[in-house]
């Protein structure tokens, strides 16, 4: 080793890395981001409900995103959090569908194959230490199977007849819990998921009163337009919330 050299005469610089720069770099908080996401079994397959607000920062800039994407033939990935490593992760399984029909084997990847992908991409990003942040729903259903799943932004997942991310695992799930069942129609799971999202648009400030609807069976996934909740803000606490408290002018 040879006395008077810095730092940068030893390290190889990094392909593909800012001019000047040694290191690779990682994203370290995301940017435009989604919030919740709700989705269930019913009697005929999977839903899924989003609305369709996208945040940069604090604001809540875009209003028409869409966050959940049919994959293959029998699938639907939905998710929250960073908009473009979600874009990121479809890019990848779109490569994975296209290998996977070249084989023209009359096989396709099912949901339960699409949701291991999904976990391994996720822990292997997090143990590079650049994460994907994203939490990701994953539902469909093959073969008369029903499969609904969920991946953490660090690779945890687990399989459950319905889920919620962000604020809908503590304000939607407790109204799953207590009002889901197996039999649910078509109908009835709809109202369902209305009453979640409409329940996080009252309480989770980066929601929209605009929502997205998707429902996959055996025979294919159906994308509903948007449309808006009906709301009601003339509680008496909202239109004077001061009323009563002590010390205030």
């Amino acid at each position: 080793m040879m006395y008077g050299k810095g730092l940068k005469d030893y390290v190889e610089q990094v392909p593909g890395s800012r001019s000047g720069s040694l290191f690779s770099e990682r994203t370290l908080y995301p940017y435009v981001t989604g919030t919740a996401l709700v989705a269930l079994v019913y009697r005929d397959g999977i839903l899924m409900a989003a609305d369709m607000g996208a945040s940069y920062g604090s604001t809540l800039r875009y209003k028409t995103i869409e966050r959940i994407k049919p994959v293959g033939k029998h699938s639907l990935l939905g998710a929250s959090g960073e908009i473009s490593d979600f874009q990121e992760i479809l890019r990848y399984l779109d490569e994975l569908i296209l290998y996977d029909n070249m084989w023209d084997d009359g096989n396709s990847l099912g949901p339960k194959e699409v949701h291991n992908y999904l976990t391994q991409l996720m822990y292997n990003r997090r143990n590079k230490f650049n994460p994907l942040w994203n939490s990701l729903v994953l539902g469909g259903v093959k073969n008369g199977q029903k499969y609904l799943g969920m991946v953490s932004m660090i690779g945890v997942s687990f399989k459950e007849n319905h889920v919620a991310t962000g604020f809908g695992d503590h304000l939607a799930r407790p109204i799953l819990r207590d009002e889901w069942n197996e039999n649910l129609s078509f109908e009835d799971a709809v109202k369902l998921l209305e009453k979640c999202m409409r329940i996080l648009l009252y309480r989770d400030r980066s929601a929209v009163n605009k929502i997205q609807i998707v429902k996959i069976t055996e025979e294919g996934t159906t994308n509903f337009p948007p449309y808006s909740l009906k709301t009601f803000w003339g509680f008496e606490s909202y239109e004077n919330p001061t009323a009563g408290e002590e010390g205030l002018w």
